[in-house]
């Protein structure tokens, strides 16, 4: 599996960067593009690396309806589209007044997509899935947000969701943001997939410190004896260096190449 960086809030070589996640992914014949970023960064990366998305890429996966991850559809268009029905609502952080939901619509995301909703694990090819709504299992993660939705409720961002890849008999994890939490996301990959084994979890794990949550994550990660380890995104500075403690972990950047 390859997987290509074209969107992370850190910069690399040339490359530029912006608050947001993109990755490009080609496996199992098939090239899908996870998040946009909320901008054309993810675009003009490409260019940059000489990859033509617009011909390369007909499948997208929206992982949750977070301006930072889909706000790059508007620079993009005529491609299927697979997210989570709740990802078209409007959000707000408590406090604040501005939706940090998505920018367009659900009608003009129909309009320039093939739109498919799911809840449910969706297969895009045997060996990927996307995953759906992931179920809250764990007493640690998803008990407290900043968020609310446009009715005025605490908002858990239920349309979190990640892609789990089948690779010799090994699951790679790609998410988003993990609003619903990496370890709740691992074991519903394993419970769908029917793969025990975790080589590897790359992108957002939204952990803020290097409290009780970060912690029990470590220890879950290393009680699955995960091989590659790489929070990115939405993993603040004090979790990064808990992680790089115990992992050595590597920072991920713009233009960065990872093959696994």
């Amino acid at each position: 599996m390859k997987l290509t960086v074209l969107t992370e809030n850190v910069a690399g070589g040339r490359f530029l960067a912006e608050h947001g996640l993109s990755y490009l992914i080609e496996h199992d014949g098939k090239t899908v593009l996870f998040d946009t970023g909320h901008s054309s960064v993810f675009l003009k990366n490409s260019t940059l690396m000489g990859l033509t998305i617009m011909d390369t890429v007909d499948t997208i996966v929206l992982s949750h309806g977070h301006w930072d991850h889909g706000d790059g559809l508007q620079h993009i268009s005529n491609k299927t589209l697979i997210t989570h029905p709740n990802s078209f609502i409007k959000r707000f952080r408590k406090g604040s007044k501005q939706n940090i939901g998505l920018a367009l619509s659900k009608s003009e995301i129909e309009n320039k997509f093939n739109l498919i909703e799911s809840e449910t694990p969706y297969f895009i090819t045997k060996d990927i899935i996307f995953l759906g709504e992931i179920p809250r299992i764990n007493e640690f993660e998803s008990q407290k947000t900043s968020f609310i939705d446009e009715q005025g409720n605490d908002d858990f961002v239920p349309d979190d969701t990640a892609l789990a890849i089948i690779q010799n008999n090994e699951l790679i994890l790609i998410t988003g943001c993990s609003h619903s939490g990496i370890c709740n996301i691992a074991e519903y990959a394993k419970k769908i997939s029917g793969k025990d084994k975790v080589k590897v979890i790359m992108g957002g794990f939204h952990l803020k410190d290097e409290g009780v949550q970060t912690q029990r994550t470590i220890a879950y990660l290393k009680q699955l004896n995960v091989e590659h380890v790489l929070p990115s995104h939405c993993t603040e500075l004090p979790a990064m260096a808990a992680f790089y403690n115990e992992f050595g972990i590597q920072q991920v950047k713009t233009g960065q190449v990872f093959q696994f």
